[in-house]
């Protein structure tokens, strides 16, 4: 699925620094998938 979504730029630099991921759209992916196996622990 396609969307725009606005991040903010310190947030999104900090993260790829972090990882060393260079592609937004991984690193998005990464992201949520993280926290949905964070969320998942919760329960």
């Amino acid at each position: 699925m396609r969307t725009t979504i606005n991040i903010d730029n310190d947030l999104m630099e900090k993260a790829q620094s972090m990882t060393g991921m260079t592609e937004k759209t991984a690193l998005v992916r990464e992201g949520l998938r993280a926290l949905i196996e964070r969320e998942s622990a919760r329960r």
